[in-house]
């Protein structure tokens, strides 16, 4: 039996309409079309397609068969989990949303916050109990209002002690609710500076109500150039690539009219966003390789031998010196210094390895998440676009669909991107984020400047080289690659016969 298999832009009958084989016995398909739905879509798209049995092309016989198989599960998100290649070790990242308005949303930096972000770790490694410590405070929120700052401990939610242990069990969703109290704590040296064994987190009985609400952040954290002896060094915390490109584009504007001489990128909580913003971030700060490769693009292996053979440009991202008409204010720079750590994901990850090729990546902190993965909005219409979606639900999937390249063939960095300078943040030390003292930010000016004098400021306090969640991963949608680029109109209609 033949099926015929639409790749990219589906016209074919079979994803069309309910029944998808040639079938003698005329059995109907009673399975939903959102079931339907969920498995064609990854049939189609699924980076990992071809390590998942049940997404084989020639999987079902039959109607009945294929019936059988999508009214066996419970829920969409049992039917998609299913479909997962190794969950824990290979994807991570891919997801299905019953709410992709919510999912727009985000991509628009529109998000339900109460504005604390934070870092959860234990006191030291092999204990089951976490501690949170705030990483910065997002302006006019809930904790804002609240007094909550950069540095404060928190070991509890709603009384609760914070706990992750080794067989996965954690009360992490505490810090998904809608509304929380967060319970205070104090480090304790118990008396002692030269041994942190004996250190532990004080309860106290401080505690804050913090209510979520709606929010449009600015990627854009801070900006600013610090003159230090003859050097002029731009400093930019930029925590999602995401956001305006004018308002990016005017903030290197600024670095470019100030004269400087060296740039300093804070990515350390940054978890990612759009690879065209990846691919701009890096032209503004070189300039000197427009039209060169930025990235590649490697799909499952149906889609990408069809683009191969019909539009191999397609899978070549490179460095652009403007944007819809917008002239980059790019900086031509053959160094630039990147802070980042675990919480560095994705776009972030693009951005360090596809400079690294061509400009001296100096990155300072820690590894970083290990996302080289790039992910598309797949909905519920004929050609799986956002036009014609089914108005009966809202369900969404945010499959991966490709891995990302540089130049000299990198990828694969599931362990994270290895740092120039090992430098992780610490409980008693966290500094003033953009001040010239923060640890971090002191590692790279003493670089710049040469001194040779690092900051040290690693500790056995609190190692963040532990750390194992942090705020973007109880919010929505929030850490991941996603990729904007439209389908080619050479590969519409183009059928892949089995």
């Amino acid at each position: 039996m033949k099926i015929y298999k639409a790749l990219l832009v589906f016209t074919v009958a079979c994803l069309l309409f309910t029944s998808c084989f040639e079938d003698n016995d005329d059995n109907a398909i009673s399975a939903s079309q959102l079931n339907d739905f969920i498995w064609k879509g990854m049939n189609i798209f699924y980076l990992y397609k071809d390590d998942v049995p049940d997404l084989a092309n020639d999987r079902f016989s039959s109607n009945g068969e294929y019936g059988e198989y999508l009214n066996s599960f419970s829920s969409p998100e049992e039917q998609f989990e299913s479909l997962i290649f190794q969950r824990q070790s290979v994807d991570r990242f891919s997801w299905i949303t019953d709410d992709y308005i919510a999912l727009e949303q985000s991509f628009q930096n529109i998000s339900a916050t109460n504005g604390m972000e934070y870092l959860l770790a234990p006191l030291r490694s092999g204990e089951s109990n976490r501690y949170g410590v705030v990483t910065h405070v997002l302006p006019e929120t809930s904790a804002e209002r609240n007094g909550i700052k950069r540095g404060d401990i928190f070991y509890g939610i709603n009384g609760e002690q914070l706990f992750f242990n080794s067989s996965n069990d954690n009360n992490y969703d505490l810090l998904r609710l809608s509304s929380y109290t967060i319970n205070f704590g104090v480090y304790n040296n118990n008396g002692t500076t030269n041994t942190s064994v004996d250190d532990f987190i004080e309860e106290t009985s401080e505690s804050v109500d913090l209510v979520k609400e709606e929010y449009i952040e600015n990627p854009i954290f801070i900006n600013k150039v610090v003159e230090t002896g003859e050097k002029k060094i731009g400093y930019l915390m930029y925590n999602g690539f995401t956001g305006s490109s004018q308002q990016l584009n005017d903030v290197f504007g600024s670095f470019k009219n100030s004269g400087i001489d060296d740039l300093v990128v804070d990515l350390r909580y940054n978890p990612g966003g759009f690879v065209s913003k990846a691919i701009l971030f890096s032209s503004l700060i070189t300039g000197q390789f427009t039209g060169q490769v930025h990235n590649t693009e490697e799909w499952n292996a149906e889609i990408q031998t069809a683009i191969e053979d019909n539009d191999p440009e397609f899978l070549i991202n490179r460095y652009i010196d403007n944007e819809d008409g917008m002239s980059l204010n790019s900086l031509n720079l053959d160094r630039v210094f990147i802070l980042a750590t675990r919480s560095s994901a994705s776009a972030s990850e693009l951005v360090i390895n596809s400079l690294d090729p061509y400009i001296n990546v100096v990155h300072i902190g820690t590894n970083t998440s290990g996302k080289y993965q790039a992910s598309r909005t797949v909905y519920d219409s004929e050609d799986f676009g956002r036009d014609g979606a089914d108005p009966t639900h809202t369900y969404a999937m945010q499959p991966l669909v490709y891995k990302t390249i540089n130049i000299n063939g990198v990828t694969d960095y599931f362990n994270g991107l290895t740092p120039d300078i090992e430098l992780g943040e610490q409980l008693t030390n966290m500094g003033i984020l953009g001040d010239m003292n923060e640890p971090l930010l002191a590692e790279a000016i003493s670089q710049i400047i040469a001194t040779g004098k690092s900051s040290n400021a690693k500790s056995n306090n609190l190692n963040f080289l532990d750390v194992d969640a942090d705020s973007n991963e109880f919010a929505p949608f929030r850490k991941g690659m996603y990729s904007d680029k439209k389908i080619p109109k050479v590969l519409v209609n183009k059928l892949v016969i089995e």
